[in-house]
């Protein structure tokens, strides 16, 4: 999951900030992920279409095949929501200055993340080698938390390498690739070749890689609905995978690449809030704003915490009691709880 904030998407987004305004035709981006996979069931099953007529709009859900691409585009304007993590919104979108509301907690990766290593050894033998990752995204984070488990640090490497998901699987093959971080379901192709060793992953740290739908803030004060239908047709997914409806979620597993038994073992290692509920109550908890903390912190070391940005305070991040951590006068990323509690209450 994943993400680097590009010279390209600053000036894209710079140059499209508008003012929103009411309107009823929206576009939502999602890639490839075990928690995010509802979202193109929502879209071919017409669950989607069913919530998005109760309320008079019409909301499309385009997969785009490049996680950061996708974040790119929404940064552009080009969509009215993205699937993203907590870091990755921090750094692009939001430390880029468009607004931006986590709409839907979905879950946080609970082992789906991991630090992958060719053959034998352990975190320490990390030391000198290359790390082929997706660079400045989570599985940079990742790697940072793994090394400072065990006093190391990215320099005590031989260096990182930056490959694109979509090129991973590819690359841990190749002869000159001694260690990989990735996400699912890259991770789970990857550990069937028997040279290979999970080392460290997202258990270790849990609930700090979290999974979002998130929607500009502008669109969605200006359009309420859009929000409504989204966590509807969201929830009424979630209901039937808590249910185990095998053919919902074997739908899910075959486009994500794998089979029911393959996309269950992902599930496994994904902490889904498949209550609006749950996800309020973690949106609510007491560790977010300091994992928003550290996280920003990190982005600030790499020097993508928006371009110019004085300190790792630099971007103001709100919570649902109203409480801010960062710049009071810069806040450019809510985590709003109102839709997901209204799911709650059974007001949508």
């Amino acid at each position: 999951m994943k993400n680097l904030l590009t010279m390209t998407a600053m000036a894209l987004c710079l140059a499209s900030a508008t003012t929103a305004q009411e309107k009823t035709e929206f576009r939502v981006a999602w890639s490839i992920y075990v928690g995010w996979m509802p979202w193109g069931y929502l879209e071919d099953s017409g669950i989607m279409d069913k919530w998005a007529d109760q309320y008079g709009i019409d909301v499309e859900i385009v997969q785009i095949n490049d996680y950061v691409e996708s974040i790119n585009q929404y940064t552009a304007g080009a969509f009215d929501g993205v699937t993203a993590t907590n870091m990755d919104t921090l750094s692009i979108p939001s430390g880029g200055g468009v607004d931006t509301t986590a709409l839907i907690v979905g879950d946080y990766s609970n082992g789906n993340d991991a630090v992958i290593i060719k053959g034998e050894g352990d975190l320490a033998s990390l030391a000198g080698k290359p790390v082929n990752l997706v660079e400045l995204s989570v599985s940079h984070y990742l790697l940072a938390r793994a090394l400072d488990s065990v006093s190391l640090a990215e320099k005590d490497l031989a260096g990182v390498i930056n490959t694109s998901d979509a090129d991973m699987i590819a690359a841990f093959a190749a002869d000159d690739v001694e260690a990989v971080v990735t996400w699912n379901p890259l991770v789970s192709s990857i550990l069937e070749d028997p040279a290979a060793s999970k080392l460290f992953d997202s258990a270790d740290i849990p609930g700090e890689i979290i999974d979002l739908m998130v929607v500009n803030t502008e669109t969605l004060e200006a359009n309420p609905d859009f929000g409504k239908a989204l966590v509807g047709a969201w929830y009424e997914v979630m209901g039937l995978m808590a249910a185990g409806d095998e053919e919902v979620l074997t739908a899910m597993a075959e486009a994500s690449g794998t089979d029911l038994a393959g996309y269950q073992a992902q599930l496994a290692s994904t902490e889904m809030f498949f209550t609006p509920a749950e996800a309020v109550t973690f949106t609510s908890g007491a560790e977010l704003p300091a994992t928003m903390v550290n996280v920003a912190e990190f982005l600030f070391d790499k020097g993508i915490l928006g371009e110019g940005a004085p300190s790792a305070d630099f971007v103001g991040v709100e919570y649902p009691d109203g409480s801010i951590t960062g710049d009071e006068s810069n806040v450019t990323f809510r985590f709003d709880t109102t839709y997901m509690q209204m799911a709650a209450d059974g007001a949508l």
